[in-house]
């Protein structure tokens, strides 16, 4: 222990007696026998030097296929998008990457600009009037919305759309648990969420209605039927959107939605092993003061010139301390700046042609692989860029000949009782390669 503590024996005797305690045994005896390590178990190899070291890793590392190597049609929230070299040179500055928590206004203008406009772009994305720096992914954004909404409205509980993405469901279960929040899920027919069932269900009025359009099946997911509901019981409607078909559907602030979240994987930050993310997060004019995390505004300073600060600080734990409804600490501010570049180079234009060629593609490759024998919808609600099939054979045995052949098919799903495939298109794949991708599933389908 001595060589990787730094505390002397006398410390460590100090504090073992101030426990009453008589050895370092005895402070983790409260671990079951069971979990504890043995000396020796570890059985650990010899060292090695460190260019031996660097090949061994690398070795191992290669046993990897990533999306680099297989052409990517998975989705599920992590997308195969373009990063262009602008995005990667802008938001890669030295000034971006080393910048620090920008409480100190007068020495960070620079970031907490890029910041200001990320919120900008965000705001305009989610059609609501405000938008924080972020916090840390889709998922913990879906938490800190409906943290928000039960403290708006004195309720706890929600009522969930089946169509939410499944891991961001358990991430969900996991935060409120802590905060007795009830979390009911609503079922979905043909693709959407059946609305006009979650009354029958019998629980109390909620604090919020959630879904996600399009849901995690591909489906557009309408927000009507939700945000009507709604209103009848006095909630809130957090939108889940997806910030690339957002250049194509109405946003979900023009829709009725109070509070609207997505994941910004999509907009500059490649497929990397499942992070760093973006959550990113935006909410009607009401619940400015209840946003998380950080907020930067715009002011003037003393010579009248624009300036960028924190502001609204009020709201947060740090000083509403037992009345806060997040205790979020921090942001993804290298993440969201990287969105904020990859949104200002694409503009509007730029985002609707992006979400056109997703669209156009997922269609494409949808048309040919339902004309293979024994492929058919998983459901029949339209889809953006993303849907599900059923296959002739066990999804996830497809996946595993698919990657054989070259491609990283896509994610095995359920729905309605029946096993899919779900399958994702990006700008990056060609006809060429929806084309092979056919092919290979008229091969290892049958």
């Amino acid at each position: 222990m001595a060589s990787y503590v730094p505390h002397t024996e006398a410390e460590v005797a100090s504090m073992l007696a101030g426990l009453g305690l008589n050895s370092i045994d005895d402070l983790f005896g409260v671990v079951p026998e069971a979990l504890r390590l043995a000396a020796g178990d570890l059985q650990l190899p010899a060292g090695l030097p460190e260019a031996d070291v660097a090949g061994e890793m690398a070795r191992l590392a290669a046993s990897n296929r990533t999306g680099q190597e297989l052409v990517c049609f998975a989705g599920g929230g992590a997308y195969d998008h373009d990063v262009p070299a602008v995005t990667r040179a802008l938001a890669g500055r030295s000034e971006f990457v080393t910048s620090y928590t920008p409480y100190q206004a007068e020495v960070a203008q620079g970031v907490l600009q890029a910041l200001f406009e990320y919120q900008t772009l965000v705001a305009r994305l989610a059609g609501l009037p405000a938008a924080n720096a972020s916090v840390y992914d889709g998922a913990s954004a879906l938490v800190e919305a409906v943290n928000l909404a039960t403290a708006a409205t004195g309720r706890r509980s929600a009522w969930v759309s089946a169509g939410l993405n499944p891991r961001w469901r358990q991430v969900l279960a996991t935060l409120t648990a802590g905060r007795e929040t009830e979390i009911h899920d609503v079922a979905l027919e043909g693709g959407v969420t059946a609305w006009h069932q979650a009354r029958a269900l019998g629980h109390t009025a909620p604090a919020a209605l959630v879904l996600a359009c399009p849901n995690y099946l591909g489906c557009i997911d309408p927000l009507a039927p939700a945000v009507k509901l709604a209103d009848e019981l006095g909630a809130l409607v957090i939108s889940v959107f997806d910030p690339v078909a957002a250049g194509l559907l109405r946003t979900p602030g023009e829709q009725g939605a109070s509070v609207a979240v997505a994941e910004g994987q999509p907009l500059g930050t490649p497929l990397q092993f499942g992070g760093p993310y973006l959550g990113m997060m935006a909410v009607s004019k009401d619940h400015v003061r209840r946003l998380p995390g950080r907020l930067v505004g715009r002011t003037v300073d003393t010579e009248g010139r624009a300036a960028y600060v924190t502001t609204l600080r009020a709201r947060e734990q740090d000083i509403r301390r037992e009345r806060a409804s997040s205790n979020i600490c921090t942001n993804e501010t290298l993440v969201a700046v990287t969105a904020m570049v990859q949104l200002a180079w694409l503009g509007t234009c730029g985002l609707r042609e992006l979400a056109l060629r997703c669209a156009r593609g997922t269609r494409y490759l949808r048309e040919g692989l339902l004309s293979l024998p024994g492929v058919e919808p998983l459901v029949d609600a339209p889809v953006v860029r993303e849907f599900a099939v059923c296959l002739p054979v066990a999804p996830e045995v497809v996946v595993d000949k698919m990657a054989e052949e070259g491609f990283l098919a896509g994610l095995p799903v359920e729905a309605g009782g029946r096993e899919g495939l779900l399958i994702a298109v990006t700008e990056k794949r060609t006809k060429a390669e929806m084309d092979a991708y056919v092919a290979a599933m008229e091969k290892v389908a049958n």
